[in-house]
């Protein structure tokens, strides 16, 4: 596989990340020679575009649970049973939804995990441009297999140089201290890098690997793929109680953006100990602050 390979793999993700404001950039925080990222819900003048937001990110649960190439073999199925492309593309979405909900629709804490865990996965693709190894979703999913650690496993192609990506999601909609959460993110992460080779070396071989991804995940457990690199993402999603002046929309984003900048200020750098834990020097943190995350997360539900 090649680094063209893996672009086209590439999920488009434009029309959720319009609803995205995103920045990057160094932050008051360990490691600092590197940029992180600050996020929220876009505005458009003084309005905050949550329906859209929720709209896309529902919308992209088919391309979670399904690649491509499943997607198409579905649709087919589906087509071939005798339904319309439209109606097998309906088929197809409402499936994936319904694995998506798994038996615990009024689970508050399952769907607020997920919906971390599902802008995880995009922030992965779109800011990392990392295709998943492994779709943690179909081993959830299973019946026949444990729930798969780490929130995250993406691969990616760059000069040469193979990269694992593995990635937590942190989702608080209480009251929930920043800090706390913050060191509850970095100690999960640090627990998945540990842990990540014998997870994954449960389902190599199995149905949630297509070819070529075995094939990598393969290599890289007999540790026969070459340059290799490991790299760590957390996001960290959590309810912010400020009070926004909604007076325009540039005076938002600056708002916004230093209620971010505090967050990874006032976060105490001796809990983020790299002389133990160097694999931190490569960690990309992603803050992502909701107003009344509760009630996104309960109308996300609904929609599901």
């Amino acid at each position: 596989m090649e680094e063209k390979d893996i672009l086209k793999r590439l999920i488009k993700s434009n029309s959720l990340f319009r609803m995205i404001h995103v920045t990057s950039r160094i932050y008051d925080i360990l490691p600092n020679n590197k940029e992180h990222i600050g996020a929220y819900i876009e505005y458009q003048d003084i309005n905050e575009l949550r329906d859209d937001f929720l709209d896309e990110l529902a919308d992209s649960i088919i391309d979670w649970i399904y690649s491509s190439e499943k997607f198409l073999e579905l649709k087919k199925a589906a087509v071939k049973k005798g339904k319309t492309e439209a109606a097998a593309t309906q088929e197809v979405g409402r499936k994936a939804r319904q694995k998506f909900r798994g038996n615990h629709l009024n689970d508050n804490l399952l769907i607020q995990g997920q919906l971390g865990e599902l802008l995880l996965f995009q922030f992965i693709q779109h800011c990392m441009q990392a295709i998943p190894l492994l779709r943690k979703m179909q081993i959830t999913t299973s019946s026949d297999h444990e729930r798969f650690g780490a929130d995250a496993i993406h691969y990616k192609l760059e000069q040469g140089k193979n990269i694992i990506i593995l990635g937590e999601a942190k989702t608080y909609t209480s009251k929930y201290k920043f800090n706390e959460a913050f060191e509850d993110a970095l100690n999960s992460i640090l627990n998945t890098y540990a842990n990540h080779r014998k997870e994954l070396n449960l389902y190599v071989h199995e149905d949630f690997l297509d070819r070529e991804m075995n094939l990598i995940a393969d290599k890289y457990l007999n540790n026969t793929l070459k340059p290799i690199e490991i790299e760590l993402v957390s996001i960290i999603i959590y309810n912010e109680t400020s009070k926004l002046n909604k007076v325009s929309e540039k005076d938002i984003q600056k708002q916004i953006e230093k209620i971010i900048e505090k967050k990874y200020h006032d976060f105490d750098n001796t809990k983020i100990n790299i002389v133990q834990n160097p694999i931190l020097l490569r960690i990309t943190y992603i803050v992502f602050p909701i107003w009344d995350l509760k009630d996104l997360a309960q109308r996300f539900q609904k929609m599901i």
